[in-house]
């Protein structure tokens, strides 16, 4: 079935489309339908249906008969080694681990906290989660221990998961120091610790409360899968409120199920055998999604990499670990791209490995600006896709069906809404707009199966930050429109739209003509307090490696081009060269706190950001160029 079809099914029809979605995931007792929707606003999808995740993640694929298939590949370029798991050995590393949780006490409905970097264990410790029908909270590793705190406190787990450090290609980050930190500061004490001692760090543990992942092992009986209702929470995972207190969005188990096993053939094309790749972290939904789930859940093979795009040890690092592994589909941030461009501008490092089995390249994240698209598009020659999707959707809202029907590419644009998704372009008074008009997007209730039921003990805030600014609507923060075709564009964030003299301007447009310049390689535009036009935007601008422009020249360059591009309307008047951005650690660009530096105000440090140094460099950078103001 064609996708136009396909969509106006899903809209028309949600029952029956995703009852005909859901026959593809083993159930212990069917739902009797898709859609609950007796609570509205609170929507629920296979409510009354019984199953468990990790028995379609990984024993399904056992029966089956593809056991000695690789479930997990493991690559570390930072310690220099390369490990295989199979299906079968993942069965029974998962059904050991969540035998010896549960005799520890850990059962359904109990939350476990995991703090891992990217190796195996940190997918085996979810899995025996959900194998336990216990809901998991993975927080990024090495987050600082306060944060860590905050995170006990509001989910209250039985017990944390950790490993002993990570591993930078510099440094050796001490993870237990934070842990026990955290633990101290937090009011909530977790019942035990498992930690995974690892060969470049052995943590000291502390008697009565610590474990060593092994060792606790030892002599358990091996965990069945617990089966859980369609509406259960699989796992709870915090992203950065705007208020300093954390968002815990929940994923219900039925609908995460049958949505990312949809989204691994119709958007990524990936079958049963095929190897995927997302180069991101179990940190962030993407790593949820498409680094543990939805490969195993479609019996593909997924790669753990834990590495960096750039200096482990090269530019050329993700093109190796696709020849060698024969990856067939890619998913990456677009800052990674910018990193592998401004190493390497002429793409000389992808010519020395052998890509053949790359069918696509997808990109998400943060907006993909047309310059690194044009530029993968043509050093790597396959179909590059640029995808939108948030933590609270937990899959593509609007992608390119690459699986069903592979359509035109508009540089610049995520393609079109996927199935479920009911996207509109709203102003302020909650009128939907005509095509090629800027506004609010927003989705028309109910939301897809997969995405989020609600926050965590908070559902009140989660009706105030998602639905009450227009009634009948999912809010997702993000300003764009849609054109004569329906494909989506997404040029900010709301907060980032930016009122010059009374005309709305995107910021997202201003950083795709930036980066249309040959010496830039990556920018950010920011809008600042202006006495008389209310808001002014200001560039930071950062240039290719062995670039030998003088910044000045460059500058004056990229203001020309923003005039002729956009027109005098958009005020562009000043930009500053910095050597880099400041940026969480999921490669999203800190604009917020780049404005709060530039207009002189106070501000949280973000609990994200990547180098705290970083701001730093770039209150020099704005002195230059006269803020903030007096």
């Amino acid at each position: 079935m064609a996708y136009a079809s396909l969509y106006k099914w899903s809209l028309e029809d949600p029952n029956g489309f995703w009852m005909k979605a859901a026959e593809q995931i083993d159930w212990m007792s069917p739902p009797s339908k898709a859609l609950f929707d007796e609570k509205e606003p609170f929507y629920e999808w296979f409510s009354d249906g019984m199953v468990n995740t990790c028995w379609n993640a990984v024993d399904r694929h056992v029966e089956a008969g593809r056991g000695k298939q690789i479930a997990i590949m493991h690559e570390s370029p930072i310690t220099h080694s390369s490990k295989g798991i199979t299906y079968a050995e993942l069965q029974q590393r998962v059904a050991s681990l969540a035998g010896a949780l549960r005799a520890k006490g850990v059962e359904k409905g109990d939350r476990v906290i995991i703090y891992m970097p990217m190796i195996p264990e940190a997918l085996e410790a979810m899995l025996a989660c959900a194998r336990l029908g216990a809901i998991h909270s993975v927080v990024f590793g090495g987050f600082a221990a306060h944060e860590l705190a905050v995170r006990i406190d509001d989910c209250k787990p039985k017990a944390i998961i950790a490993a002993s450090c990570g591993l930078e290609p510099s440094r050796v980050v001490h993870y237990k120091p934070l842990l026990d930190q955290a633990i101290e500061e937090a009011t909530h004490k977790p019942d035990f610790c498992v930690i995974f001692q690892r060969e470049q760090e052995v943590a000291k543990l502390i008697d009565g409360r610590d474990v060593a992942w092994h060792t606790f092992q030892y002599g358990v009986e091996p965990a069945e899968c617990v089966p859980v209702e369609g509406n259960h929470p699989a796992y709870i995972l915090y992203t950065s409120g705007t208020t300093g207190q954390p968002k815990g969005v929940v994923r219900a188990t039925g609908g995460h199920l049958v949505a990312l096993n949809w989204t691994m053939k119709a958007i990524y094309d990936i079958d049963a055998g095929d190897v995927f790749w997302a180069a991101s972290d179990v940190g962030w939904v993407v790593g949820h999604s498409y680094i543990c789930y939805g490969p195993l859940i479609a019996g593909a093979t997924t790669i753990v990499y834990e590495g960096k795009p750039v200096g482990t040890p090269d530019a050329g690092a993700f093109w190796r670990v696709m020849q060698n592994h024969k990856v067939k589909t890619f998913f990456t941030a677009p800052t990674a791209l910018r990193a592998i461009k401004r190493e390497d501008p002429q793409g000389e490092l992808i010519k020395d490995y052998n890509l053949r089995n790359l069918k696509v390249l997808f990109l998400a994240g943060e907006r993909a600006d047309p310059d690194t698209i044009v530029w993968a598009q043509k050093n790597v020659g396959v179909p590059v896709i640029d995808h939108w999707w948030q933590t609270e959707s937990g899959w593509a809202i609007a992608a390119n069906p690459m699986g069903i029907q592979p359509l035109p590419v508009k540089v610049g644009s995520p393609s079109v809404p996927m199935p479920g998704y009911d996207v509109r372009v709203l102003d302020e008074g909650g009128h939907q707009l005509p095509p090629g008009q800027l506004g609010a997007i927003a989705i028309k209730l109910p939301l897809p199966p997969g995405t989020l039921p609600g926050l965590w003990n908070a559902q009140d805030r989660f009706v105030k930050s998602y639905l009450t600014h227009f009634p009948g609507y999912y809010e997702t923060g993000d300003a764009g429109y849609l054109d004569e075709d329906g494909y989506v564009y997404i040029m900010a964030r709301t907060d980032d739209v930016i009122n010059v003299a009374g005309h709305r301007l995107s910021t997202g447009a201003m950083e795709e003509v930036l980066s249309s310049h040959n010496d830039v390689a990556e920018c950010a535009v920011i809008g600042v307090s202006d006495e008389l036009k209310g808001q002014a935007p200001l560039g930071f601008l950062c240039l290719n490696k062995g670039s030998n422009r003088s910044p000045e020249d460059v500058v004056k360059e990229c203001i020309k081009l923003v005039r002729e591009q956009i027109g005098p309307v958009a005020d562009f008047k000043r930009a500053c060269v910095v050597d880099r951005l400041p940026k969480t650690r999921s490669g999203k660009i800190l604009r917020g706190t780049m404005v709060k530096i530039a207009d002189g105000q106070e501000f949280k440090m973000p609990a994200t950001i990547d180098d705290p140094m970083i701001l730093d460099e770039i209150r020099e950078a704005l002195r230059t160029v006269g803020y903030p103001r007096a």
